[in-house]
């Protein structure tokens, strides 16, 4: 595979920053699109290294990386993220196999159900779509009660209260976001609130991801066929329960992935997935 080049694209409020990774040799297979969301083009390194039979495309959402948002508006929606994929496969030329994890799923829900045409077989990797899941009320009431503790105290407190949600097995308890966490310190967080509120997670993308309702009508008509994929080894936490969700209500079997969450980063992070295994379950389901 080539070194990735980066290209940029105007949007309507952002100038959007992706990557294109030529194949080794000449290849007719489908390309390939890796996404997520907030995490940008760099956690893909190591899994785009594992299809060099094709071309892969990776791209930094809107105000990550280097994406800059050229708007004021505080939030940005799955459907502004999805146009954004949108216009870069339509640039680079589509339609496209896609694989997105985390709120990258999320957004390519939205894509496909507005853009069916574009994509021809989706694998949705654990949204963590709190709307969704079985315990929805108190699932949405701990997110938007991080959202509020990030605007009262700033980062340190909220990401902590962060870790705890998706790092939990089972449904989430009522009144979880006012217990208190631990010291942000212990997690390397400030403890100090330093009047920013500006994070890219937890000010622009939390609520609108987590509470954000798929066009379930939509994406059973699509013509794309979409599969939801779940980590092997999240069982029970919210972005795995997300994705049972979405499979159960599309009437889906879901696709269980090695690993977790973060199962096809290779160091990226410093955090260790599975990568080549995981690579290989996404091969067989791209083939299939």
């Amino acid at each position: 595979m080539t070194q990735p080049a980066a290209h940029t694209l105007e949007v309507p409020g952002a100038i959007i920053t992706y990557d294109v990774r030529e194949p080794a040799e000449k290849s007719s297979e489908t390309p390939l699109m890796l996404i997520g969301s907030p995490m940008d083009a760099s956690g893909f390194v190591t899994l785009a290294g594992h299809f060099t039979d094709r071309l892969v495309i990776t791209y930094d959402p809107r105000g990550t990386g280097r994406s800059k948002r050229t708007d004021p508006a505080p939030e940005t929606t799955p459907e502004q993220h999805a146009d954004d994929v949108r216009r870069v496969i339509e640039t680079v030329g589509g339609p496209v196999d896609l694989f997105a994890s985390s709120g990258g799923a999320v957004n390519s829900l939205a894509l496909v159900a507005a853009n069916p045409d574009l994509v021809r077989l989706l694998v949705a990797h654990e949204p963590p779509l709190a709307s969704l899941v079985p315990d929805a009320e108190d699932a949405v009431a701990a997110v938007r009660g991080i959202r509020a503790l990030y605007e009262r105290s700033g980062l340190g407190p909220a990401m902590v209260k962060f870790i705890q949600i998706v790092s939990l097995k089972g449904p989430v308890p009522p009144g979880f976001a006012d217990e208190p966490g631990p010291d942000p310190a212990s997690f390397g967080l400030p403890a100090e609130d330093d009047g920013s509120r500006d994070d890219v997670l937890l000010g622009q993308n939390l609520v609108t991801c987590c509470l954000y309702q798929p066009d379930l009508a939509a994406l059973r008509a699509a013509s794309t066929r979409i599969v939801l994929a779940v980590g092997a080894e999240s069982a029970g936490e919210l972005a795995h329960r997300g994705g049972l969700a979405v499979a159960e209500r599309l009437g889906r079997e879901p696709a269980v992935f090695p690993s977790n969450h973060a199962g096809f980063l290779g160091g990226e992070y410093g955090q260790h997935g599975d990568p080549g295994p995981f690579a290989e379950t996404l091969r067989r389901t791209l083939a299939t």
